[in-house]
């Protein structure tokens, strides 16, 4: 019974990851206000796929083995996106869209289809 409940405060305590708020980004390393400032984090992403996260955006971080990681930032929702679909968007308002039928979307215009 102490034992779960020791886990249970602890868990609280010590959340596996924490959000915040970008407050400096610089190449692929971001600075972040949540539980602390978390200077000079890395972003980590997929492979292939590099962003730089612009300021103010919700950012996810998560303690690893080899410290802090900035795993990404909350998304905003978008209705015109069914599952399995993906959308690309820069903070400039260029976007990408693959949609589950094959058609291809570069800034709305349809460039291809299945």
């Amino acid at each position: 019974m102490w034992l779960t409940s020791f886990m249970a405060k602890n868990i609280k305590e010590n959340p596996a990851a924490t959000a915040g708020s970008v407050t400096d980004s610089r190449g692929s390393r971001v600075e972040v206000e949540a539980s602390g400032k978390h200077r000079d984090v890395p972003v980590v992403s997929p492979f292939g796929v590099v962003c730089v996260p612009p300021l103010g955006e919700q950012a996810v971080m998560v303690h690893t083995a080899i410290g802090d990681a900035c795993v990404g930032v909350v998304q905003a929702e978008d209705a015109s996106l069914e599952p399995g679909e993906i959308m690309l968007r820069s903070a400039g308002g260029a976007t990408l869209v693959l949609k589950n039928d094959g058609r291809v979307y570069v800034n709305g215009k349809e460039l291809g289809g299945g």
